[in-house]
């Protein structure tokens, strides 16, 4: 994993910055995305403008996890999935420890559809996504996202799998679930919730 200095031009104001600074000391923009959230409410002009500035910095740093990171949560945020899930695979074989990256990778799999509407390989590569971030940290929503591929699609198509979405849907509950954490994944998914995991 790289940490040397990476200076990019800030999206908001275009000054320079560094990669290491939480934000712009001019705009107050952040510098680096690190969660959905934060390009959840940014336009496409905005996000566009991000993207294009990371890429530049990636030609130079195409190693850098955090650029990846970035760039990807931009893509995922325009619903460039395939775009998306390769940056978030550059990001994890370059810092395989960032259980997030894993849930966000498993995400951009299903391509903003129902996990029903999938094919079988890319059910289990999604889950051999959660899986490694489960391996890493335990939390609530990585068992919970695993709870709503076993339910839309093994349970709905009634083929057997173990443990269940009941069974994960407690681990998820048991883990810390919060009910923003559930908001954030259908948000980031793209469908609606199955009434039976609510």
């Amino acid at each position: 994993m790289s940490y040397e200095v990476v200076e990019l031009t800030c999206p908001g104001c275009g000054a320079r910055v560094n990669i290491d600074q939480q934000e712009c000391e001019y705009c107050r923009e952040p510098i680096v995305i690190r969660t959905f959230g934060s390009v959840m409410n940014m336009n496409s002009i905005q996000l566009n403008k991000r993207v294009n500035n990371y890429r530049k910095a990636l030609a130079e740093h195409p190693d850098d996890t955090r650029l990846n990171i970035s760039v990807a949560m931009c893509y995922l945020r325009l619903k460039l999935y395939d775009k998306a899930l390769q940056a978030f695979e550059k990001a994890i074989e370059d810092d395989f420890d960032n259980a997030d990256t894993y849930l966000y990778a498993a995400v951009c799999l299903l391509g903003g559809k129902k996990a029903f509407l999938q094919q079988l390989p890319v059910i289990r590569k999604a889950e051999e996504y959660l899986n490694a971030a489960l391996s890493i940290e335990p939390k609530g929503i990585y068992y919970y996202f695993m709870a709503y591929l076993r339910y839309d699609y093994y349970e709905r198509k009634r083929f057997r799998v173990q443990p269940d979405y009941r069974a994960m849907l407690q681990e998820a509950i048991h883990a810390g679930l919060s009910s923003a954490d559930v908001t954030m994944l259908y948000e980031i998914l793209q469908v609606e919730p199955p009434e039976a995991l609510c």
